[in-house]
């Protein structure tokens, strides 16, 4: 991949210019944010220009996650997103149509360059203790026990009926497996993860994963930044309550969305 010894700790890449590459700088990046005249979309990826303005709208992830970075540097979000390489360099070839010139830095101006150096050290010391490296057992086991705790809402609604004991048994805790399925952690392949996300969300919990796949990657894509974190697009009255308690009180709203979504899969006439 093109960032092998991204994160060695250096503090900055240094890469043989191509000829036939056209060379680019930061402000010509900068202008290719989707909101100019041309609505056309750049990206830099480890010092390499891609157009994405058409791709966009065919990206797996969502086109709003990808367009979060248009005129802005994306390798780190690249890297922490794509856990198969090898898959995603086949339509990286198509986009790319130049790369920095050699004056340039790596990194954009109003980044610091010391936290962009340590996060990068940090990943990489994480990567080589192993701890991205998914448990298959430990999965395998919380797919299990919350399948049987899914039959076992299903003989209580059979057993009570509809009342207030079956409205408790179907809060389950699907959501947080389902979670790491959408990150792709559970297992290697990213189409082994999706496909179980679909069994998990959609068939035992009632609720989209395209929908939940949409939101969370912007969120993970921009975290805490207003206007493009979803989990931050909330009504502007909850303001007055300032923005750290409002923050609280749409990331709360939205666990107890989540958590009545499952009920209602198991109980869709509601607790009596």
């Amino acid at each position: 991949w093109l960032g092998v010894g991204l994160y060695n700790g250096q503090a900055e890449m240094t890469q043989p210019v191509s000829a036939f590459l056209q060379l680019f700088t930061w402000e010509e990046i900068r202008s290719h944010n989707g909101r100019g005249q041309s609505r056309e979309q750049w990206l830099v990826i480890d010092r390499k220009v891609y157009d994405v303005s058409r791709f966009s709208k065919r990206h797996p992830g969502g086109s709003r996650v990808i367009s979060h970075y248009a005129g802005q540097d994306a390798t780190d979000a690249f890297v922490a997103f794509h856990n198969d390489k090898t898959l995603v360099k086949k339509y990286l070839k198509s986009l790319l149509i130049g790369e920095l010139a050699p004056d340039q830095p790596s990194f954009e101006s109003n980044k610091k360059k010391s936290l962009l150096e340590d996060f990068r050290e940090l990943r990489c010391t994480i990567e080589k203790m192993g701890l991205l490296r998914p448990n298959y057992v430990f999965f395998f086991l919380i797919f299990l026990h919350f399948v049987v705790l899914d039959a076992a809402s299903w003989l209580t609604v059979w057993y009570f009926g509809i009342s207030f004991v079956p409205f408790l048994a179907g809060m389950i805790q699907m959501g947080w497996f389902q979670h790491d399925l959408g990150h792709c952690s559970v297992f290697r392949k990213p189409k082994w993860n999706r496909l179980l996300q679909i069994v998990v969300i959609n068939v035992l919990k009632g609720l989209p994963a395209s929908w939940w796949n949409h939101l969370h990657n912007q969120h993970h894509a921009k975290p805490n930044c207003f206007r493009k974190d979803p989990d931050l697009n909330m009504h502007p009255l909850l303001f007055s309550l300032g923005k750290p308690l409002s923050v609280e009180v749409i990331r709360c709203s939205l666990w107890v969305l989540l958590a009545v979504g499952a009920v209602w899969h198991l109980n869709p006439s509601g607790p009596v």
